[in-house]
């Protein structure tokens, strides 16, 4: 049997929190809104923020299957919604003789013949999934229309099948790194959160919580750091994906405080741009140090 959802705001951040996802209070609103009234709800901000992580830890909490539609540039509806398993047909075609395929060609469009992708699968599943759309700013404007239309009924019609229809729509989260503007008309189907960085306090909790390895004094360095290095004019800001990466290689390591020597060693695990490096490499002193009073 699934879990009971959150009743109240507070249940579901509490919730959230057991499951190691520490969100602000707006955040939480905007996810109990969305689950409460059964809308979409489209979280934008910069990479590494935890838009993703947002669906994985619903899908934990609710007890359903996470389902994940990955966007990207040419995507189309047929690698998003279903499409058919031609090999397999052709087998079947060979193994029937003449007549046979003449007689039962329709029957080479069944169900067993369809293979479902992200789309058809949270449609089938209806409330017993979580559907991420994940980075829909990577697909192009015809693909963002067609899937406006998905979401506007969960329901598809296939013509060799007949309309299929989900008889309660799964909880879905559309995540944007804002690499382009998404249309209104999808805002509006949607409820709507922007994630920012979170302040210095928050992200050492975020670092303790999912780097149970890291000392509160190391993850204090590492987020001041994390937190000055954002204040740069940098190609790849880091995100807090970055910030535990670098809390957790720092302490896989051994290392009990943060120092520029140490900060070089390890740059890689926060900075993932080479020219960003190199800008980096010549301020470290100044980033890596006691924290802000």
């Amino acid at each position: 049997m699934d879990p009971a959802p959150p009743r109240t705001v507070d249940e579901l951040q509490t919730a959230l929190g057991e499951h190691s996802y520490l969100a602000d209070r707006g955040l939480t609103t905007a996810i109990h809104l969305a689950l409460s009234l059964g809308k979409p709800l489209l979280l934008e901000g910069e990479a590494g923020v935890g838009k993703t992580e947002v669906a994985k830890v619903l899908a934990e909490l609710l007890g359903r299957d996470l389902i994940r539609l990955q966007c990207y540039e040419g995507i189309d509806a047929a690698q998003a919604l279903y499409e058919w398993n031609y090999a397999r047909q052709l087998i079947a075609v060979r193994a029937m003789d003449a007549a046979d395929a003449e007689r039962h060609v329709a029957d080479l469009f069944g169900p067993e013949f369809l293979v479902e992708r992200p789309l058809l699968q949270a449609i089938r599943s209806g409330a017993g999934a979580v559907l991420l759309i994940d980075e829909l700013d990577r697909a192009d404007d015809e693909f963002e229309a067609f899937l406006l239309e998905i979401l506007s009924e969960f329901a598809v019609t296939i013509p060799e099948v007949g309309r299929i229809a989900a008889a309660s729509p799964p909880a879905v989260i559309l995540t944007s790194n804002r690499t382009r503007e998404l249309h209104d008309a999808l805002k509006r189907r949607c409820l709507y959160h922007w994630i920012d960085h979170p302040t210095l306090e928050r992200e050492v909790e975020i670092v303790l919580a999912r780097a149970p390895g890291v000392r509160r004094a190391l993850a204090l360095d590492v987020a001041t750091a994390v937190s000055r290095l954002r204040d740069l004019d940098l190609a790849k800001v880091p995100g807090v994906a970055e910030t535990i990466d670098w809390a957790n290689a720092l302490a896989f390591l051994g290392v009990a405080r943060l120092d520029p020597a140490v900060a070089a060693d390890t740059l890689g695990a926060v900075i993932k741009d080479h020219e960003d490096q190199m800008l980096v490499a010549g301020q470290l002193a100044g980033i890596v140090g006691a924290p802000d009073a």
